[in-house]
């Protein structure tokens, strides 16, 4: 199998890494934005480099990665779409509704598939804790309390890409809530700050925010997220049943401290960052698109599914911006245009 990833970044770099040793991948072709950049990994891993994003599909490959920026994704997913290939890409789809839905529907149209990089579905602990919810371990599920904290900011240029604090960051969370309940959000309640760095309203962003979120079935969950933690990357999930409560992303290197006298030691290395928390997570997602191209299992997370983390991340948002609670059912999934 050969494989063409487009974009050589941090993750790219990481899902190039993964592919290149795949036992049923034969090679890679590696493009990026930066040519040098992705030169460089192509002779770090003995594969090749293209000069652009027409190579990639003029060359001929099986499959194609896409790690590249946030508005690149759809525009370049319909192009996989079209040429009959299957795609991995890395969330989100696009920054908007129609966007997501037109990429969408293009990979329909053609047969072809869109895996979405939703690497928490892969994480031990969260497959845990749906293993937990399903079996009933809970009893009823009345609370879940989810955060993503980042040690330090992104560079100021990135935010006004970003699409802002809930789709870039929070989307994760959304995601992961729906897989591991096996509920649907039906509305929520948002705020934010951006009392931080100045960047941050610059951008039109902010920095930490927070959210209400109700399930269809009662359930209430609540989740935050800052881009200044600077005691490390905190990512976490409680879920508070009649019968019993559970925690993902608690171990010896969750960066917190306790107050009390018997408390737990504060971690001695806390973590850092997505890729070092979630490495063998990103790792099994793309062996899992591996299967998935070659028919050897069910795609884990369709475009569909990827929809309905950016309708809950676009909620929050409008919630946050006009200070009301805002149900799911406003946000109708525009008409794809073009």
């Amino acid at each position: 199998m050969r494989i063409g990833v487009i974009g050589t970044g941090r993750i790219g770099t990481v899902h190039a890494n993964t592919l290149s040793r795949h036992r049923d991948v034969g090679s890679l072709i590696l493009t990026d934005a930066d040519v040098s950049r992705a030169q460089d990994l192509a002779h770090r891993l003995g594969e090749t480099a293209a000069p652009g994003v027409e190579e990639i599909f003029r060359w001929g490959v099986d499959a194609v990665v896409i790690t590249t920026a946030t508005p690149a994704h759809a525009e370049l997913i319909g192009r996989a779409a079209r040429a009959g290939l299957p795609v991995f890409c890395e969330k989100p789809i696009a920054l908007d509704l129609p966007g997501s839905l037109q990429a969408i529907a293009e990979v329909e149209t053609a047969g072809t598939l869109l895996q979405m990089g939703f690497q928490r579905r892969f994480d031990k602990g969260y497959t845990g804790a749906r293993e937990a919810v399903r079996s009933g371990r809970l009893g009823r599920l009345h609370t879940v309390r989810a955060l993503t904290s980042d040690r330090e900011p992104p560079p100021a240029a990135y935010l006004p890409l970003s699409g802002g604090l809930y789709r870039d960051t929070l989307i994760h969370d959304f995601d992961v809530l729906r897989w591991v309940t096996g509920r649907e959000v039906v509305d929520v309640y948002a705020a934010g700050s951006d009392a931080g760095p100045a960047m941050f309203r610059l951008a039109g962003d902010v920095d930490t925010c927070a959210a209400l979120l109700t399930l269809d079935d009662g359930t209430l969950a609540t989740v935050t997220a800052t881009r200044l933690n600077g005691a490390g990357y905190d990512v976490r999930m409680e879920l508070a049943g009649e019968r019993d409560q559970i925690v993902v992303g608690l171990d010896d290197r969750t960066p917190i401290a306790s107050t009390e006298p018997t408390g737990p030691p504060a971690a001695d290395k806390p973590w850092t960052g997505f890729v070092e928390r979630f490495g063998p997570a990103y790792e099994a997602e793309l062996n899992a698109f591996v299967e998935v191209v070659r028919g050897e299992r069910a795609n884990p997370c369709d475009g569909r599914e990827a929809l309905q983390a950016l309708r809950i991340a676009e909620a929050c948002e409008a919630s946050r911006r006009e200070h009301r609670p805002v149900r799911l059912a406003e946000v109708a999934d525009a008409a794809p245009t073009g």
